[in-house]
């Protein structure tokens, strides 16, 4: 008999969301037949069973939040197994006093307790008017009347939650706003469509801003990278791997394009497309979403003037994107209609100062104000 555990899939993803069991006790399992779907803080992954052998026990359920070490299936297997066990501490003795305590307090007869059910009303939240606290039916039907709706913070959301806290709670944000003159990059992008049907794919602003980035990373390498923690120190890269937020049904990821820098303007478009189709599909697999440099929020495709992104944690940089209208422009000491876009860049103060900020801020405003010069098209 072997006991699986939650294995460590890398990228310090320290445990994972159960989403479903793909076998049932009594199977008989092949090796590197997957078992579980979990999701993790970076993606949805698989696990296989390292051997085969029948199921004979399921050690968790849908919904539950399992650390790396923590055992999840049992497995009888004439295969050999050396099995990797993690130390876990059993959980506080007082913990579990107090939660049968909370629970015994609860006073209601099995009808009102049904009702409570049926009406979705939490009866550790009322306070009876009965003899001696206990809850009545009235006070249930009470409660449904200003019944509020509960949703569990779980699977992705739960994830999403973990990873904005995480980068607002350790890094030092402070964002930047400004201006940018987009006349010339709606131009351009408006020339680009009309070569969509022989390119065969749709040309959005997103591939343009992202040669933007490249240039103004070039001239201020510093905003293109991570902290790593573990040992304090800033980590640099020459490559550019642009993560882009991807609004799905299940909420936010952010896949990752490798190598902007030597992609031309369609291949990106085209990679765009590719990546965000697979989020709101759910079939990311690790190497999407690994190895990001800085980020994009391109919230203005959402319908959204200006925001403030936050960084995907570690790296250093993520630049908020909004929509671009037209507004009244003073060029040449004369009032005109312009294209303006809004530009929030958010970034991590610990591994930048004021004026790198601003140096990087100026040079993606001049990159998109002359995006023909940058975008290599």
């Amino acid at each position: 008999m072997v006991v699986l555990r939650l294995p460590d899939v890398g990228e310090g993803i320290a445990e994972g969301e159960v989403i479903k069991f793909l076998v049932k006790e009594g199977d008989v399992v092949e090796k590197y037949q997957p078992l579980v779907e979990v999701m993790t803080v970076k993606v949805t992954v698989e696990i296989p069973s390292p051997v085969k052998g029948v199921v004979k026990k399921i050690l968790a359920s849908p919904g539950q939040v399992l650390k790396v070490g923590d055992a999840f299936i049992e497995i009888s297997t004439d295969e050999p197994y050396e099995e990797k066990v993690e130390e876990k501490p059993p959980a506080p003795m007082k913990e579990t006093v107090a939660e049968f305590r909370e629970k015994s307090r609860i006073l209601a007869t099995p009808a009102v307790k049904k009702l409570a059910k049926e009406l979705g009303v939490d009866l550790a939240s009322l306070v009876g008017t009965g003899p001696e606290g206990r809850i009545t039916e009235e006070d249930v039907r009470k409660a449904a009347a200003w019944a509020e709706q509960r949703i569990p913070i779980r699977g992705l959301r739960r994830i999403i939650a973990d990873r904005l806290v995480q980068a607002k709670s350790k890094a030092a944000l402070v964002t930047v706003f400004e201006n940018v003159d987009a006349g010339e990059l709606v131009k351009l992008r408006d020339e680009l469509r009309g070569l969509q049907d022989e390119k065969n794919v749709k040309m959005t602003y997103l591939p343009l801003v992202m040669k933007a980035i490249v240039a103004a990373v070039r001239e201020v390498p510093m905003m293109n990278g991570w902290i790593d923690e573990e040992r304090n120190e800033i980590v640099l890269s020459k490559a550019v791997n642009i993560g882009i937020a991807v609004d799905t049904p299940d909420g936010l990821l952010v896949p990752i394009i490798k190598n902007v820098e030597k992609k031309d303007v369609w291949t990106l478009a085209r990679e765009v497309e590719e990546v965000a189709e697979k989020a709101r599909q759910g079939r990311l697999s690790l190497e999407d979403v690994r190895g990001g440099t800085i980020s994009i929020s391109n919230y203005g495709s959402l319908g959204s003037l200006s925001g403030t992104p936050i960084v995907n944690f570690p790296e250093i940089a993520i630049v908020g994107v909004g929509r671009i209208e037209k507004r009244p422009v003073v060029k040449d000491d004369s009032i005109v209609v312009g294209h303006v876009l809004e530009l929030a860049v958010t970034m991590d103060h610990r591994a930048v100062d004021g004026g790198t900020m601003a140096k990087f801020v100026n040079a993606l405003r001049r990159n998109l104000e002359n995006i023909r010069q940058v975008a290599e098209v």
